[in-house]
């Protein structure tokens, strides 16, 4: 009798839970291993998602659909592709090494078809629901393509994940923003990294979802639990497993089918129908049934999945057995378990794999190969072959300069970006910004007034209706351009991470600007790190910072932020200090944002520019006293390498004051003050750290391997200060930031800066208390020599 294609998909089931066990197996117990230690792997985590996984890609997914992948069931996904064409063998038998398939799955380090990196645990769950959120942004808008159809964003969920509190912060904000077209399927086998889960999470989970407006489908028994509960004493059976705490069930399934048999008996046996029940299966096909959950029946599953006919955000809620169809079943240990090798040679046995024939595509299948591979031909998910996507860039509009005399950075970028909203530029259009509850004291008040919050409904500014007098126009429009959130910071990098990803997910190219307080850059550091691993485009802007937010008070202040920029992979990082320099670090921005070429570093800066990437401008409600100058292409680009000469140092330098972002007024006059004393004085401009220090470390690597390409920029700038000078440092942030620049020629540094939380006062006090004031600076060159004062030029 020839194969169905529901036997097909039965078969290819098995070798997914095959090969995504023998991966793990080969990278612990066959590779070459030589420090010794356990590479790890969790067969069981991936065993209790084989059945999901399965009916997903073989039969329910679209090539539109998006998908973010349990991180510990990195193995199957891996398996999945490897069958589909999209993954290799020598990919596989690397697993978990170096340049093998990543122990969760990547976007940028895997080679196979990656929707989402998960890894970071609940992240990959709730950049799905922002993913959607996206995509009806997207659609809403005039120039989307409007044959392209909505995929379903779904993520596979341990129920261990669900004690990410960034999930349930996410639910919210779904909630509140009309979340549609998002599933997530929930693994629910009980257990967790240290043993099994507390009894009734089930209601708990159930009861959050339907708050949240989310449907709840439950999948907790196969087609053969479903048959046995119509037998007589059937019924007895079902409230037996209804009422059966998790961790018996757990060991139980470890036991088997003896162990079963004994304890419905003792529990339930009655020498009547339900001992029948148990009595006409043997203790194979006991075990059978009671490990028949709705999670490992393909039957149940593809019947759940494709009954769904709305859009409506649904959660499928699938009990499953963690290590299904593996001697690891059940068992508490089990999470990051191993199969030992007598136990793996048996397994293989069972499978039908042939010793030598592990890896073979279609080995131990009982279906002809030529039936598979034209059932592979024809899965939906598969069709089109591999699904990312791409966008043209967009040209990057000038920004007009500022006429103001004083102005903060601040400011400065919400007038920037009011220019780009006043124009009709393409880059314009594709400009989306968010905010976590502080849209307009972050400056982001003009641009939404003239482009309106996002709505896929349009909402009546009622204030304006009433004709009550407000600066700001809330209008809701499905043109609109702003999306406004709760105060999450979570929600905004995810968001981010998500509006940055739209090209490759939906073709379409957004150009996302987020921007918040910069303390609470801390807040959402998971999420931020999150989304620059996945190699997301956006701008941050980080504003007020610094202890220059002086009243608010140390809550407020951000310290650290300048070493996050710094030490952030995928983000480059800027704080400026002047408008001009504002200007054209924005221009690059918009630019850098949607480089997509290769990461070979620039002969001028040794940095890997022609990739790309994400843009932090770390920026103060302090204003400043704008410098009356033009902006040569010279000054330009070295603005955007990172630093310039303010003031040049004469050949008898022994003083260099270096600052970076809204210090320069206490720098500039210290610089003036102790010009009497030291007329060769000069004074280095930095507006970003980041990229200074990361060209440094470029050649110095390169260096080490016997490449000499040159100086990098903060090593041509250094030449001209003489070997025995000596570099003052300021920064409104950490010292550390600034002080490495001694590394680069050896010059002895002062390093000043802010180490300790801040405290409510006036800036000049609390400038004053961190030294890093102008009369600090001259402090701090006085004790260079010793017993002889400077005497200080006239102000």
């Amino acid at each position: 009798m020839p194969m169905t294609n529901e036997d097909i998909l039965r078969d290819i089931e098995r070798k997914i839970l095959w090969l995504s066990c023998w991966t793990v197996h080969n990278a612990n117990h066959l590779r070459d291993n030589p420090d010794g230690l356990k590479v790890g792997g969790h067969q069981a985590s991936c065993a209790s998602m084989v059945s999901l996984m399965t009916a997903l890609y073989f039969s329910v997914l679209k090539p539109e659909d998006r998908i973010a992948v349990k991180p510990h069931a990195s193995p199957v996904f891996h398996a999945i592709q490897y069958l589909f064409g999209h993954q290799i063998r020598e990919k596989l038998e690397a697993f978990r090494g170096f340049g093998g398939a990543q122990s969760y799955p990547s976007r940028t380090k895997d080679v196979d078809d990656v929707d989402f990196s998960t890894g970071s645990v609940g992240l990959g769950v709730a950049i799905t629901a922002f993913s959607s959120l996206i995509q009806d942004y997207i659609r809403a808008k005039p120039w989307a393509d409007s044959t392209r159809r909505e995929g379903r964003m779904i993520a596979l969920v341990g129920d261990a994940e669900l004690d990410e509190g960034n999930v349930f912060e996410c639910l919210q904000e779904g909630w509140k923003q009309g979340l549609r077209n998002t599933w997530w399927i929930i693994d629910y086998n009980r257990q967790s990294l240290d043993g099994v889960v507390r009894e009734g999470l089930y209601d708990r989970l159930e009861g959050v979802f339907k708050a949240f407006g989310w449907d709840v489908v439950t999948l907790k028994y196969g087609a053969l639990q479903r048959a046995a509960f119509a037998e007589p004493g059937g019924d007895r059976l079902k409230n037996w497993i209804d009422t059966c705490p998790n961790s018996l069930y757990s060991a139980l399934t470890y036991q088997g089918g003896a162990a079963w048999r004994k304890r419905l008996m003792d529990d339930i046996g009655d020498q009547g129908a339900v001992s029948a029940l148990i009595d006409s299966r043997s203790d194979s096909q006991l075990a059978e049934l009671m490990v028949n959950l709705g999670g490992h029946c393909l039957e149940t599953l593809s019947d759940a999945f494709s009954g769904i006919d709305h859009d409506r955000p649904v959660a499928f809620i699938a009990y499953t057995i963690k290590g299904w169809g593996t001697p690891l079943a059940g068992h508490k240990d089990n999470h990051s378990g191993l199969m030992t090798v007598k136990q793996m040679a048996a397994f293989r046995s069972d499978m039908g794999v042939r010793e030598g024939h592990e890896w073979d595509r279609f080995e131990g299948l009982a279906a002809d190969r030529n039936r598979v591979e034209d059932f592979l031909a024809r899965v939906p998910f598969n069709a089109r072959g591999r699904r990312r996507l791409s966008a043209d860039a967009l040209p990057v509009p000038e920004l007009t300069p500022l006429s103001d005399k004083s102005i903060s950075t601040q400011a400065a970028f919400g007038k920037y970006l009011d220019q780009l909203a006043k124009g009709t530029s393409p880059l314009a259009e594709r400009v989306v910004t968010t905010s976590p509850d502080v849209t307009v004291s972050t400056n982001l008040g003009p641009w939404v007034n003239r482009r309106h919050l996002f709505s896929r409904e349009e909402i009546a500014d009622t204030f304006r209706e009433e004709r009550v007098p407000s600066a700001q126009k809330w209008q809701f429009r499905p043109d609109g351009q702003h999306i406004e959130l709760g105060i999450a910071e979570m929600n905004l990098f995810l968001l981010l991470g998500a509006a940055g990803l739209s090209h490759q997910i939906f073709g379409e190219r957004l150009l996302p600007v987020g921007t918040l307080y910069d303390p609470f850059i801390s807040r959402g550091l998971d999420a931020l790190n999150y989304a620059c691993y996945q190699d997301a485009r956006f701008l941050l802007a980080a504003t007020p910072a610094g202890v220059t937010l002086a009243p608010e008070g140390g809550a407020h202040q951000s310290v650290a932020t300048p070493l996050i920029g710094m030490s952030q992979d995928g983000l480059a990082s800027f704080e400026p200090a002047f408008t001009d320099e504002l200007a054209a670090i924005m221009e690059w921005s918009f630019d850098f944002m949607q480089r997509d070429g290769a990461a070979d570093p620039h002969p001028r800066t040794w940095l890997p520019d022609g990739k790309g990437g994400a843009v932090y401008l770390r920026l103060t409600t302090r204003a400043l006293e704008q410098p009356a100058r033009v902006m040569t292409s010279a000054l330009r680009q070295d603005i955007l390498d990172g630093a310039y000469w303010m003031r040049p140092p004469g050949a008898n330098a022994d003083l260099v004051i270096v600052y970076q972002g809204t210090v320069a007024t206490e720098a500039i006059e210290a610089a003036g003050r102790i010009g009497g004393d030291r007329r060769d004085i000069g004074v280095l401009a930095v507006t970003s750290a980041d990229r200074l220090a990361a060209g440094f470390q470029a050649v110095r690597r390169a260096r080490m391997t016997g490449v000499d390409g040159g100086a990098c920029h903060i090593d041509r700038l250094l030449q001209r200060v003489p070997p025995h000078a000596t570099l003052i440092t300021v920064i409104d942030g950490h010292p550390a930031s600034l002080s490495w620049l001694g590394g680069v020629r050896g010059h002895r540094v002062v390093p000043l800066g802010v180490e300790h939380f801040g405290q409510t006062g006036r800036i000049d006090d609390l400038y004053r208390h961190h030294g890093i004031d102008a009369d600090a600076i001259v402090r701090a060159a006085e004790m260079l020599t010793p017993g002889r004062p400077i005497r200080l030029a006239a102000v």
